[in-house]
Formats: C-alpha cells, sequence, structure tokens
C-alpha cells in the first residue's frame, strides 16, 4: 500500500483505526462514480454549490459549477461540487437573515470534514455570499468566492425596469392609487426576466462587490451580469485559480484581515450600498475576531465620496455598472484612502492589481470621479443616542435630506402584524411630520429581524403625495429600497432595548448631523414603563429557531451566533 498522501481524497481521512484501509475504501467508493486511479491522484478543488428551485438568482447554478470545473480540470486538479444550503431570499420565512447563519456553519463544516485542497464558493442571493465567506473565514482552507452575477433589466411602456427598487416604487405608485391593477401585474412579470440577483446596488450586488474588495474575489468579476459569457469565463480562471492557490496557498485569514475590512467599509460607503452589509461584513470579520466599529465607520464615511451613480441612490443598473468599469473604477478612484498592501487571493496585494489596470477606460457619468461625486460623504452612517445605545444605521445617500435634522411625533407600532393592521386604516392618527415606529422586528424578536424598516407610507398620505417619511426599527431594509430609514436599532426591543419603551405621542428627535437618535421622554418615565412591560413573548421551543434566539447577537455584533466568533489571525493549532 502506498504511503498515505497530505493532499486529495487523503485529505482528513475517516477514522476506522486503520488508514490504511481507510484510503483503500475512499478510493473504492470514489471510483464507483467513474473516475479513474490517475484522476483520484490529483490535487482536489471543492466546488460548493448553491443551487435551488427556490432561488432564482442561482438558476444559472448549473452553468458556472461546469465553467469552472472546466478550469480546474485544465489546471490539473480534480473539481467534486457538493451542494449547501441555498437561501432565495423571497422564499423564505420568517427571513432569510435566520438561515444565513445555518448555510455559514453548512460551508464551513463541509469544506472542513470533505477532502478538498481549496474550495470555489459559488453563490449570489444577498445572504448567500456573507454565509460562504463566513464559512470560509472559519474554515480558513484556501478559498475562491464566485458570484452569481446581476440580472440584466426588463422594459416597461419604454422605460427600464430592475428588481427590486422599481418593484417598490411601482408598488408605491399603486397603494397611491396612481396606477391600476392591471399595470402593476404588467410590471410583475417585467421586474425580473433573467438569471441573477438584483439588478441595482442591493444587498447581493454590494456583498458581490465587498467580496471583490476584501480580495476575496478575482479582480473585475463582482458586477459582470449573469448571462454575459464573462461570467463563465469568470468561473473557468476561479477554478484554474483555486488549483494554484493549492501548491501557493493563501488562505483567507490572509486575505482578510483589519486593513482589507476597512477596504471594504470605504467601498460599501462609496457604492452607496446596501445597510445590511453592515451586519453582513462585522460577521465575515467576527469569524476572525476582527471588530467592525460603528464609530470608525462614522469617520470613514465623512472622509468616502459616494461614486457610483446607481439605483437605489442614482440612476443607473448593474449592467451599466460593469459596462462603466465596474468595481476596478471605483478602486482607482479611492485608491489614496485604500490599504494598497492588502493582499488579495490571487496573490497580488491590491496596489498591484491597481497598477496593472492603470489606463482602463471609465464611464464617468456611472462611476464619478472623486473630485465629481455623487454624493460629497458615504452613504451610509451610524447613529447613536437614547433611543439607540449601541447604535443604529441610516442610508443618508438614499434620503431626503430635509427630513436629517428635526422632531418628530412617535405613531407606534408593536409588532408586524400591528403595521399590517393598522397602517392603511383611515382613522390612523397620523401625519407627514410624524416619526413611524416599528416595535419588536429585530434579530431575537421571533420573526428574524426581516426586511420590514422600509414601512409603507400611509396610505392616506400616499393619497395625498407625500413620498418619504423618518421611519424608525429594529429591523433590516432591503438594500434596493430608499428613504429616510433608521435601522438596526440596538439594543432591539425584545431584548429590552429602548425603543420598545416609546409609545405613541412620545417625542422624538433625528440629528444626521450629530449622529443622533434620541428619545425625548424622562428616565423616570421609561423606568415606570420597563417596571410595566409585558411579559417576553414565548421563545422556540425546539431546533434551529431555538438555537437562533438563544445565541443569535445583536445587530452590532452582525447578528451571528456567540459561539461561532473567532480569534484574530495567527498560528492555529
Amino acid at each position: 500500500m502506498e504511503e498515505q498522501q497530505e493532499h486529495g481524497l487523503a485529505r482528513g481521512l475517516t477514522n476506522y483505526g486503520d488508514f490504511g484501509f481507510a484510503m483503500y475504501l475512499r478510493r473504492s467508493f470514489a471510483k464507483s462514480m467513474g473516475y479513474s486511479t490517475e484522476m483520484l491522484r490529483r490535487p482536489v478543488v471543492g466546488i460548493a454549490s448553491s443551487g435551488s428551485g427556490f432561488n432564482n438568482c442561482h438558476r444559472g447554478m448549473p452553468e458556472l459549477v461546469e465553467a469552472v470545473k472546466r478550469g480546474v480540470l485544465a489546471a490539473g486538479g480534480l473539481p467534486i461540487d457538493f451542494p449547501t444550503i441555498s437561501l432565495g431570499e423571497v422564499f423564505l420565512s420568517p427571513t432569510s437573515l435566520m438561515f444565513r447563519n445555518l448555510m455559514s456553519m453548512d460551508v464551513e463544516e463541509m469544506v472542513r470534514a470533505q477532502p478538498m485542497d481549496s474550495v470555489v464558493l459559488i453563490g449570489g442571493c444577498d445572504k448567500t455570499v456573507p454565509a460562504q465567506l463566513m464559512g470560509a473565514a472559519a474554515a480558513d482552507v484556501p478559498a475562491v468566492q464566485l458570484v452569481t452575477g446581476p440580472m440584466m433589466t426588463g422594459r416597461h411602456k419604454g422605460e427600464k425596469l430592475g428588481a427590486c427598487t422599481d418593484c417598490r416604487r411601482f408598488w408605491a405608485r399603486y397603494r397611491a392609487g396612481d396606477i391600476a391593477g392591471q399595470e402593476i401585474g404588467q410590471v410583475e412579470g417585467r421586474l425580473a426576466t433573467t438569471a441573477g440577483t438584483c439588478a441595482v446596488m442591493g444587498t447581493a450586488s454590494t456583498m458581490a462587490c465587498i467580496a471583490e474588495a476584501l480580495g476575496m474575489s478575482l479582480p473585475g468579476t463582482a458586477a459582470i451580469p449573469a448571462v454575459h459569457a464573462d461570467r463563465l469565463r469568470a468561473a473557468e480562471a476561479s477554478g484554474a485559480l483555486a488549483v494554484r492557490l493549492i501548491h501557493q496557498p493563501i488562505r483567507p485569514s490572509q486575505v482578510i484581515t483589519p486593513r482589507s475590512v476597512e477596504n471594504a467599509v470605504r467601498v460599501l460607503l462609496a457604492l452607496g450600498g446596501s445597510t445590511n452589509a453592515i451586519i453582513h461584513l462585522t460577521a465575515i470579520a467576527g469569524r476572525l475576531g476582527i471588530p467592525v466599529s460603528l464609530e470608525k465607520l462614522n469617520a470613514w464615511s465623512d472622509t468616502t465620496p459616494v461614486l457610483v451613480n446607481l439605483k437605489p441612490t442614482g440612476d443607473h443598473y448593474m449592467e451599466d455598472f460593469y459596462a462603466a468599469g465596474g468595481l476596478s473604477a471605483v478602486l482607482r478612484e479611492l485608491a489614496p484612502t485604500l490599504h494598497l498592501d492588502a493582499l488579495t487571493v490571487t496573490g497580488e496585494t491590491l496596489g498591484e492589481r491597481l497598477e496593472a489596470e492603470r489606463g482602463a477606460w471609465v464611464d464617468h457619468t456611472v462611476v464619478k470621479r472623486a473630485s465629481d461625486p455623487v454624493e460629497p460623504v458615504g452613504g451610509l452612517v451610524a447613529l447613536f443616542g437614547s433611543l439607540a445605545p449601541r447604535g443604529a444605521i441610516l442610508k443618508r445617500s438614499a434620503a431626503d435630506k430635509t427630513l436629517f435634522e428635526r422632531e418628530g411625533r412617535a405613531v407606534v407600532f408593536a409588532s408586524l402584524e400591528d403595521l399590517s393592521r393598522r397602517i392603511d386604516d383611515p382613522d390612523l392618527d397620523v401625519e407627514a411630520d410624524d416619526f413611524l415606529v416599528l416595535q419588536n422586528a429585530g434579530p431575537t424578536s421571533g420573526s428574524g429581524m426581516p426586511e420590514a424598516g422600509y414601512l409603507p407610507i400611509p396610505k392616506k398620505l400616499a393619497a395625498r403625495g407625500v413620498k418619504d417619511m423618518v421611519r424608525i426599527s429594529d429591523a433590516r431594509m432591503s438594500g434596493t429600497a430608499y428613504g429616510t430609514i433608521v435601522l438596526h436599532v440596538a439594543p432591539e426591543a425584545a431584548a429590552g432595548g429602548p425603543i420598545g419603551l416609546i409609545r405613541d405621542g412620545d417625542r422624538i428627535r433625528l440629528s444626521v448631523r450629530d449622529r443622533r437618535i434620541d428619545l425625548l421622554v424622562p428616565e423616570a418615565e421609561l423606568a415606570r414603563r420597563r417596571a410595566e412591560s409585558p411579559a417576553a413573548p414565548p421563545r422556540a421551543e425546539r431546533g434551529y429557531a431555538r438555537l437562533y434566539q438563544q445565541h443569535v447577537l445583536q445587530a452590532d455584533g452582525g447578528c451571528d451566533f456567540d459561539f461561532l466568533l473567532g480569534t484574530p489571525p495567527g498560528p492555529r493549532p
């Protein structure tokens, strides 16, 4: 019997007390799948495939898997694909965020447990890329992130449509009575017409760009449309890179560092990207013991302009972003503020990558110059104050600036059910300058922290032409949405946070300038309300829901599980 190998199928042999027998048995079963002895001697590249009939974003997954395999085989490796949990954003109840940690555990354990020398992670829909990066960071096997890419736009009456910013825009018009049921039905069939993720700078596209900014994806691949031939070429190149990483290992812990995380935050701010990305990036970095400070977020935001003119912040779509130069163009504009010594998965530093791309053409109607930005400061800010002691997030680049400095009366909804029942009640006591407040929609509330922070404008106000109001919640918001919306309030209501003590008629002060959001109620009254607060809602009794409620962290901790937080990169046992 030949000596035990340290790569390929010999990695992590099942322990029967006889390693020779274990290798013999493993090869025997592998040969039942038609592999030759020669192929089984090759190093193995795992391909984490997250395709699912419940995930429209991943419709092109089979093609991508085959293209990765082509790249692996050409480079001398053995590609073996394996399934993981898939998270289709709109097909999950109560919300996809609740299952992100479960998918990350699936990825981590399967990458660690199965015999692979490196892995290509294929995902795209909002929570799949964060879950894969979280799992890969924890497993710390050489890894390449490949995204599925954004879908192309549709057309309606000569107008471009892209999920899901235009979904929300047309639905708001329908609620306001501007368009009829027949037309909203037509729009429904024209919003999402190809494979891929949302066509705007929502969470999926933001996370694709963050993966590239971190250095975990091949340069220039974040924005390639899902149906473009370049997407398949990127898949093939990712497979070839995964083989090179076996011979010249670069592990996620070498790529995801405090310096690359700061680069990723600045890219997020320059994109006017999704608020969800703060939660996800915090969780990814947290797996390696790297904190993401909301106070630092504000400092970086004040020195990072919004450069990308894409919906929901601007006018264009992801297909335009790719044609305009993609993330490479953004990185070159941000270069003076970035850590150019950050290592990428290719083995190059970020600076070396940008030097190689010097002189590439850019459409500056889509990617603005730093000297002529869309906005002079970053798209996101963190707010603190008596209403959010541990912070809250506002996407100021997608908000009405006339609402940034004001005081308003609270109109409170105690739950998602309460919101659904009363928001369109013609007798609801609400005016345009009130603050809408949603409670009990945070991570431990039982609702799983849904994208419910985009509270609809009450129907009677929408009919009067009101387009935006200050809205506050412990929930999240889709990256495709817009409005003056304060999110991720921490601590949440279900964890005893002050947001749970707000009552109708209370006064709230918002100051984006001062980065504050305060509940203007005397502490003695708040203490009385705490004493009279109803008992906590019943907790889940079994299964993953129970695990989630017992161990999920608040938004400022990335909503990861407390037992999955990592240690700083360094020597490992």
